[in-house]
């Protein structure tokens, strides 16, 4: 079966339907770009053909572009990637531009057939932008169908014509929310913008519509003579300063560290200034610019293909049947336990929530309700699904509940003896083939697995907080815990539509591994006397989404402090004691628990917000004269975590690279611009990174020393993709 086929009817109507063979949903390929060209050629040229309509053979129409399709234009062209992709990219530019030309007579703009566009679902990517080349949209009224522009998510912009058809049609402030937030609309919200028609049926709609389409319902506005875009060109006053605020709008959300938005502005912005095929010239020549830079190239690898790999069982054991959970129990109706119980019930999942007593349980239930009636008033779901959603939820006391459960997860206090208690308790009642999983966050699970009679069914599932929220789920592999119980949780996770890595057991396992050493970083930079801002917004500019005492104020200084507390009666003498933990054990000392307390790094308002660094700080470590330059600051904060998932991945905790960047990006938004910390370390070079951490090390101590993995791939002149990376992984 081929990408596309064509039929034509008694009527005069070209039917021309996207069906790629063997994927859930359409995505474009070489392949598909060819036989799309000779398909809309033949109508062209067929005088029996009166209009053509462009639909799908699936219930969407189009998931985007192959990814790797860019590497295939870049490897075609040789020695010269860029004109492979610029070359590329102008082919899809030609096809589309004919699509919306419809054999036009170029002077008297007359004398086109009508093309119509009738999509039954979701149209993502090329997916619109295919669609935005026609004559008219229609869209199914389908609940499920979400229509937009996300390229901007993994690091590249819409280089398919859609940047300057979609500026073009709705002025660039118009536009600026699809191109540069990647938002997606549902049908009733994409009418009159997105699209042009939501129907029951789009099909028979578009063809009703082909059969009556004039010579003017062919010509967009921008082909007409006269043309103005909407809310002004760069030239114009109104125009102008619209620019002049993307500018700083795309700087402010950035922080100057994602190419792909400043790319994307300067396409529109010149774009704007010139005659639309010149345009689209531009746009080509820009999308090029940043498939070539590393940045996008990472972001593309880790945000797109590495994850979907993961959600799609990469590193799930082969030969372990299907592992779906049935019925799931969750010990704990805490902050962790409810939201746990509140996504598990979302993915259909019945739920028994058990904590010390009722009124305790019914607390955590009352999360999943607070939940859903946020929901109600947003419109985002109706009384009947929420009603079933909390149905799903039994909170209760009782453990003889849990008889039939598939799954446990246990979410109780972070005390060991606490853990096992509950953890004979409960098995002895479930299941004996019922797989038992902690969500510790820092306990070693192969030391909680001794407390079950089943430690080859016993495992790590860390969620992060808030669970409803964050989209990591780190997977934890105890001494002796065995394939079905690795199988259950990862089949777990993808029913509650979440990312999950899976890691080795070690002490933080891989994500509090990474971060710890990040805060404790910036703590002891506020000890030597660094200005609180300096390392705070330097940071925000090399992209992590919190500076490291902002971070420890979200997270609670007090459980910073309850953490180093264990690690150092854990270590004993091999503890690394450092200034950090003496800012931390101080601020405890004072109060300032973080925001929860509205106190910390930060000083709050009565309504807990942050009103800036407390000026305490300064007083208790007195500013040093001599402050380090920007570059300094940013590469202790990145080198502080990259290092540690080298050592991840040395050491074994880490078993495929591909986890340790899609982990470090989701779990604590470590720079996603750099595609996560291997991938960053790919990008500067390991010569350069080894080099680097010696320079560290002999400033700041053997914390920064090179791994001897990275030691070894720099005098090789090897990558980590290059080495570790599967495949498809290392064509990105």
């Amino acid at each position: 079966m081929a990408d596309f086929t064509l039929v034509k009817d008694a009527e005069g109507i070209a039917t021309i339907s996207w069906d790629v063979p063997e994927k859930s949903m359409n995505v474009m390929s070489f392949e598909g770009l060819e036989l799309l060209n000779d398909m809309i050629d033949d109508v062209l040229a067929d005088d029996a053909v009166k209009g053509v309509v462009i639909t799908s053979g699936k219930d969407t129409f189009a998931g985007g572009m192959d990814l790797n399709l860019l590497a295939k234009m870049k490897e075609d062209a040789g020695d010269d990637p860029a004109k492979g992709l610029f070359d590329g990219t102008m082919k899809m530019h030609g096809l589309l531009r004919k699509i919306e030309r419809a054999g036009m007579d170029p002077k008297t703009n007359k004398g086109g057939k009508p093309i119509a566009a009738a999509l039954p679902g979701t149209a993502a990517g090329i997916g619109l932008e295919l669609p935005l080349a026609t004559h008219r949209i229609f869209l199914a009224n389908n609940p499920k169908a979400k229509v937009g522009l996300p390229e901007i998510m993994v690091g590249i912009f819409p280089g398919a014509g859609g940047t300057t058809r979609l500026v073009r049609k709705l002025g660039a402030m118009g536009a600026s929310p699809f191109l540069l937030e990647g938002k997606m609309l549902s049908p009733d919200k994409a009418k009159g913008t997105l699209v042009d028609e939501v129907v029951d049926d789009p099909v028979a709609a578009a063809r009703a519509w082909v059969l009556s389409a004039t010579d003017a319902d062919l010509l967009k506005p921008w082909d007409a003579k006269g043309y103005k875009m909407p809310g002004g060109a760069p030239y114009h006053p109104a125009g102008f300063m619209t620019f002049v605020g993307a500018a700083a709008m795309v700087n402010g959300k950035t922080q100057g560290v994602y190419p792909a938005a400043k790319a994307l502005l300067s396409a529109v912005y010149e774009g704007a200034l010139v005659p639309f095929d010149t345009a689209l010239k531009v746009e080509a020549r820009w999308f090029t610019n940043i498939l070539l830079n590393p940045s996008s190239g990472a972001m593309i690898r880790s945000l797109f293909l590495n994850k979907e790999a993961l959600e799609k069982g990469a590193v799930r054991p082969a030969g372990v049947p299907d592992q779906r959970v049935k019925k799931l129990g969750v010990l704990g109706a805490g902050l962790m336990g409810a939201g746990i119980a509140l996504v598990s019930a979302q993915a259909g999942i019945e739920v028994v929530l058990i904590d010390r007593d009722q009124e305790a349980a019914d607390k955590g239930k009352a999360y999943a309700q607070k939940y859903t009636e946020g929901g109600l008033k947003r419109g985002k779901t109706t009384q009947d699904k929420a009603d079933a959603l909390l149905a799903r939820i039994t909170p209760t006391p009782d453990l003889e509940a849990l008889k039939g459960c598939d799954l446990i997860i246990e979410a109780v206090f972070e005390d060991p003896k606490i853990k096992a208690e509950i953890t004979q308790k409960v098995e002895a009642i479930i299941p004996e083939d019922c797989i038992f999983a902690s969500n510790t966050s820092t306990l070693p699970i192969s030391e909680l697995a001794k407390a079950s009679k089943n430690q080859d069914q016993f495992i790590g599932i860390h969620f992060f907080s808030p669970v409803e929220k964050m989209l990591l789920v780190e997977i934890i592999k105890g001494n002796e815990t065995g394939d079905r119980a690795v199988a259950k949780a990862l089949d777990y996770v993808r029913q509650i539509r979440k990312t999950p890595i899976v890691v080795n057991d070690a002490r933080f396992f891989y994500a509090n591994r990474c971060i710890i050493p990040y805060v404790n970083e910036g703590a002891r930079m506020v000890t030597e006397g660094i200005e609180p801002a300096l390392i705070e917004n330097a940071a925000k500019l090399v992209g992590m989404p919190l500076g490291p005492l902002q971070l420890t104020d979200e997270t609670a200084i007090d459980l910073g402090a309850k953490i180093a507390r264990a690690t150092m009666a854990a270590m004993g003498d091999a503890y690394p004691n450092s200034g950090a933990d003496d800012l931390i054990f101080w601020l405890e000392g004072e109060g300032r628990l973080g925001r929860k307390a509205n106190a910390g790094f930060y000083a709050y308002d009565d309504k807990g917000k942050r009103t800036g660094l407390w000026s305490g700080l300064n007083k208790k470590y007195p500013l040093a004269d001599d402050q380090p330059e920007l570059l300094e600051v940013q590469h202790r904060l990145l080198f502080s975590q990259v290092l540690e998932a080298v050592r991840a991945l040395e050491e074994g905790v880490l078993m495929d690279i591909r986890e340790g960047d899609v982990g470090a990006i989701l779990g604590w938004g470590f720079a996603p611009w750099s595609g996560g910390p291997l991938s960053w370390l790919d990008i500067i070079g390991a010569p350069y990174a080894a080099e680097r951490c010696d320079q560290l090390e002999a400033q700041y101590g053997e914390r920064f020393k090179c791994p001897a993995l990275l030691r070894e791939m720099a005098e090789k002149g090897q990558s980590f993709y290059g080495r570790f990376g599967p495949k498809d992984a290392q064509a990105a």
